[in-house]
């Protein structure tokens, strides 16, 4: 299950949206496929999704660009990662046994479980309310709405209610707000609700399109994709909407999927400014910016390890 309106600005990027910094600034680390029997599991880590075995995997790559290791090695196609607060477990998406339907693992890729089971398209899982639900957004009842359920997958609960895209739901330990996206102000924009689907706020409420929210470990702020500017770039705000601010705003280049890292300083991505997806890091003032992978595949959806 991907973004409704994920597209890029720049002519080689076929699937997401844009902006960059200074290639000059970039790290030249490679993130290079490691075997998981020598991989260190216990190390700082960004989850992600890559094409690079020639159907999409998760892999977990060191932060400074050193290893990656594929944890799914499945022919179908597996996206969407998410961490457990403690960083044991990771939730993601996956058609391996006909639609796309939740699943979570052990960081190692082992005890893989399936959560939900039904015809619909399931997605974008995350862990909240301190770890003991997952929140997901699915199409069962007729268009993409915000479900949550227990660790297991019993006790379903549906969280939104309308005729417009309700998706990509984040949570963050300790955190009573959940930020997630939806079109039902007309045009694409951040809201935030209540862990139990109360209060329900639009965050962004901007004439242009916003989406793929991320919030800080402090749940102060936000980051989100905006193409306010003219493309869509990653913003920082905080978390009543104010004070709107572009971390990255560079015309040339995509970007897409922020995640905040452990304590909060910095901030992981994707970008299409090498002409295929990596995933980089950014200081959230904009300075030092680091590059994790350096395949020839499409690395995307990046999430850090709490």
């Amino acid at each position: 299950m991907r973004h409704p309106n994920r597209t890029s600005k720049t002519p080689y990027a076929t699937i997401f949206l844009c902006a960059c910094l200074l290639l000059t600034s970039c790290s030249s680390n490679d993130a290079n496929d490691d075997d998981d029997n020598t991989f260190d599991f216990t190390r700082d880590l960004i989850a992600f999704r890559s094409d690079r075995d020639g159907n999409f995997e998760i892999y977990l790559a060191t932060t400074d660009g050193g290893e990656a290791v594929n944890v799914t090695n499945n022919p179908a196609s597996d996206n969407d990662p998410a961490w457990s607060p403690d960083g044991s477990k990771i939730a993601f998406s996956s058609n391996r046994d006909g639609q796309f339907e939740i699943y979570v693992m052990d960081v190692d890729g082992s005890n893989v479980q399936r959560l939900t089971d039904n015809p619909a398209e399931d997605g974008h899982p995350t862990f909240c309310a301190n770890g003991s639900r997952i929140l997901f957004s699915s199409d069962r009842d007729g268009n993409d709405e915000i479900y949550s359920m227990a660790l297991d997958g019993s006790d379903v609960v549906r969280l939104t209610t309308n005729s417009s895209f309700d998706q990509e739901p984040a949570c963050m330990p300790g955190c009573s707000i959940v930020v997630f996206y939806s079109s039902r102000a007309g045009n694409g924009d951040v809201w935030t609700m209540n862990a139990d689907g109360s209060n329900q706020t639009n965050l962004s409420a901007h004439p242009e399109f916003d989406c793929s929210p991320s919030l800080s470990p402090d749940c102060s702020r936000v980051a989100i994709i905006t193409d306010r500017e003219g493309g869509n770039d990653i913003y920082l705000v905080d978390i009543d909407g104010s004070n709107p601010a572009p971390l990255i705003n560079e015309p040339f280049a995509a970007e897409f999927g922020s995640s905040w890292s452990s304590d909060g300083s910095r901030i992981a991505f994707e970008t299409d400014r090498n002409g295929h997806w990596d995933i980089y890091t950014i200081r959230v003032d904009g300075s030092g910016l680091t590059r994790v992978t350096t395949s020839v595949a499409e690395d995307e959806t990046p999430v850090w390890r709490p």
